[in-house]
């Protein structure tokens, strides 16, 4: 949709206010987009399998609690086809310190962090970000967690790209113009986060 810009909190949380997220392009050049197809999670349409359900019973949960480890999981440098620069981690953490980025953390029974996500939330919008796991299904169950909190009515999950691992779980795609439509709706409600800064 746009090319340049900054990542202000002001420039990013407009974006997002209209149907925008920042993503880098291929040249460095920082970019707008808002897909044709945007990718959401049904919140009554998550799909648990009985070892996702076991899983969810062998993990802790918090929020807010370590956001800065957990997008530092994301944007490990070894991951494939990572995205998360510096600047994404600076801005995104910025945002959080103002209460609008939150994070999901997931801890094995050592309370060694192995998962979790991050996103933006603006009234009952959740823009999922990014996601990662160092032991098997912990970043399905911080989405599993996520779900829990927003299941309450006209709240929107964005996880705006489709790809097989999120469709498994249950992402669908929408065109561009219901995603609107839906976005508004959402920013009209009072979301259903809490910022704690742990």
């Amino acid at each position: 949709m746009a090319v340049g810009g900054d990542l202000e909190p002001g420039t990013i949380l407009q974006a997002y206010r209209r149907g925008m997220f920042p993503m880098h392009l291929p040249d460095g050049h920082l970019g707008w987009w808002s897909p044709i197809e945007r990718a959401i999670i049904p919140l009554d349409g998550l799909n648990v399998s009985r070892s996702l359900r076991q899983s969810t019973r062998r993990y802790q949960i918090s929020m807010d609690e370590a956001f800065g480890s957990v997008i530092q999981g994301c944007a490990d440098a070894d991951r494939p086809s990572g995205w998360i620069n510096e600047d994404f981690v600076a801005a995104y953490t910025e945002l959080h310190r103002l209460g609008w980025a939150h994070s999901i953390e997931v801890w094995d029974g050592d309370w060694n962090l192995v998962g979790g996500l991050y996103g933006v939330a603006i009234g009952g919008l959740f823009a999922g970000e990014s996601m990662f796991h160092v032991a098997r299904d912990a970043s399905k169950v911080a989405l599993v967690h996520l779900v829990v909190v927003m299941n309450q009515g006209g709240f929107l999950l964005d996880v705006q790209w489709q790809t097989p691992h999120l469709e498994s779980l249950g992402a669908t795609t929408i065109g561009r113009d219901e995603y609107l439509q839906r976005l508004q709706k959402a920013l009209s409600l009072a979301g259903p986060f809490v910022f704690s800064t742990g």
